[in-house]
């Protein structure tokens, strides 16, 4: 039976995969570091650390991440968090969740900033058991730190008893490093067949194709 559902947020309920994508390229440009947007895209859904080890020379993450990480905040709540929008549907399946006698919690390797902003956003504030943000785990997605933190949130829940939703094949993998099923939304831009070879359950088009077929889906077993 599933007592939980744990929700990444970038790219699953909330549209930012460009807007991210944009911001650290234009970030890593400040540096003086060239990377192209696709290349970047690919990226995402990764926390910043673990997107630099990926884009940049050990020796320059070693000496400048912090820095980078910490302009790129700065410049994306400044110029970008304002264009975020929630994906159709977000509400109403946190209600249909709560309706179901689950419990919903955000997972996000995003700033406890962001994921604030983004519970606004989706209106979803009070339908949420719990939120945690890269401030909640030492080593960000494909790490499992921050689903094992959601469900630290859930003492009543072991991590057989949750789903996690996401659009990444980063998602998966952490979901799978913490004991707990995934599902995958392709509202992130990754492909079906990805989200399924990194162990994805099932595969919807987002969060309203979800809510759509709630009752078939792997989150009413």
């Amino acid at each position: 039976m599933i007592k939980a559902v744990i929700f990444d947020i970038d790219g699953t309920l909330i549209d930012t995969v460009d807007l991210h994508a944009e911001a650290w390229v234009k970030a890593l440009a400040h540096f003086g570091y060239d990377i192209a947007f696709q290349d970047m895209r690919a990226q995402i859904g990764k926390g910043g650390d673990q997107i630099l080890h990926g884009l940049l020379p050990p020796e320059a993450v070693e000496r400048q991440s912090e820095e980078i990480k910490d302009f790129r905040a700065s410049l994306f709540k400044r110029e970008y968090l304002h264009k975020a929008r929630a994906f159709p549907g977000v509400r109403a399946l946190f209600e249909r969740i709560r309706a179901a006698g689950q419990q919903a919690v955000l997972a996000s390797s995003g700033t406890a900033d962001e994921v604030e902003r983004y519970k606004e956003i989706a209106g979803i504030a009070d339908l949420i058991d719990g939120a945690t943000s890269s401030d909640d785990a030492e080593r960000s997605k494909p790490f499992p730190d921050i689903f094992q933190a959601a469900l630290a949130k859930l003492p009543s829940v072991s991590p057989e008893q949750a789903v996690v939703i996401g659009d990444t094949p980063y998602d998966a993998e952490a979901a799978r490093n913490a004991g707990t099923k995934s599902v995958g939304v392709l509202s992130g831009g990754f492909a079906e067949q990805a989200l399924r070879d990194a162990g994805c359950m099932a595969v919807y088009e987002g969060p309203e194709h979800l809510l759509q077929h709630y009752d078939s889906s792997p989150l009413a077993r």
